[in-house]
């Protein structure tokens, strides 16, 4: 079993795009059903293709990025097996010079908690991805915790998405999605409860994005993501609010393959941002809280 060691230099890349999916292994299997990601290619105008991680790795290496990897573990709720995070740790390994990976487990698992262990301790993940709407569950529901205890535990931080999905957009029922599970202001309850417990909330928040500033202003171990929409349709009070008071909170991240980070960086350089703010949110945010500053320090 490989184990992850983290080789990326921060001094060499010029961004950090912390929300990658790598939805296809390196046996072809994908992280969703057929339908689903054929849906979601229309709805975004993306090829129904996916990139393994080594294609990744060499996609983000040739931009001199650095890229944060993952999958989502649905098992319950699509009925099928997910990407093995083993696979996606390995190809990290092989391409540690540019990816970082999370590890996922299923909300639902009755052994989710030993799984989050093994995936820290066994693979060396470096964080965890969630989907509530994706995985079907309740994030502020205490049976939850114990998933949230364990990760803080380690000091990892933990992604979830927030806002509404592309995923199942446009289909009768929307494959059963349910967004309201994906409202930031959830993640409240998650925050105060775990104050050791860093949460990355997944992009703009639409339509709840005024819920997830009042988090990300509130508490301390809460921040954004700025993935899945183009910058020139973020809401007005996020770019106010990362261009002043979030400066500090707010991170890079495309959504990659459905969003590229060519199309995000020249979208975001239209922006009105101070100076200042730009290196912060592109990448020295990141740095910061994944640790590749002391990563450096440790070489």
């Amino acid at each position: 079993m490989t184990r992850y060691e983290c080789a990326v230099d921060a001094a060499q890349v010029v961004a950090v795009d912390v929300h990658v999916h790598i939805e296809k292994d390196a046996d072809g299997h994908m992280s969703l059903p057929a339908e689903v990601v054929e849906a979601a290619a229309k709805y975004f105008r993306a090829p129904t293709d996916r990139m393994d991680v080594d294609e990744t790795a060499e996609y983000y290496r040739q931009r001199s990025m650095a890229a944060v990897v993952f999958t989502v573990d649905a098992t319950t709720f699509w009925g099928q097996p997910p990407n093995s995070v083993a696979d996606i740790v390995a190809g990290a390994a092989r391409n540690n010079d540019v990816l970082i990976p999370f590890g996922s487990v299923d909300p639902w698992a009755t052994d989710a908690v030993d799984r989050i262990r093994r995936q820290v301790e066994d693979l060396g993940v470096r964080g965890f991805k969630f989907h509530p709407s994706v995985q079907d569950f309740d994030p502020s529901d205490e049976q939850h915790f114990p998933l949230y205890e364990a990760i803080a535990r380690y000091r990892l931080p933990a992604l979830f998405h927030t806002g509404q999905t592309g995923i199942g957009a446009g289909v009768p029922g929307g494959f059963g999605i349910k967004m309201g599970l994906s409202n930031p202001i959830l993640l409240d309850v998650v925050a105060a409860r775990f104050p050791d417990l860093t949460i990355i909330m997944a992009h703009p928040s639409v339509p709840w994005q005024d819920e997830a500033i009042t988090v990300a202003t509130h508490k301390g171990n809460t921040y954004i993501d700025l993935s899945g929409w183009s910058p020139k349709y973020f809401p007005p009070q996020l770019v106010r609010q990362a261009n002043s008071l979030l400066q500090d909170k707010v991170l890079f991240g495309s959504d990659f393959p459905l969003l590229t980070p060519d199309r995000w960086m020249r979208d975001f350089d239209g922006l009105e941002m101070k100076p200042e703010v730009r290196p912060k949110i592109i990448k020295d945010n990141a740095v910061r809280l994944l640790g590749l500053d002391a990563h450096k320090e440790d070489a």
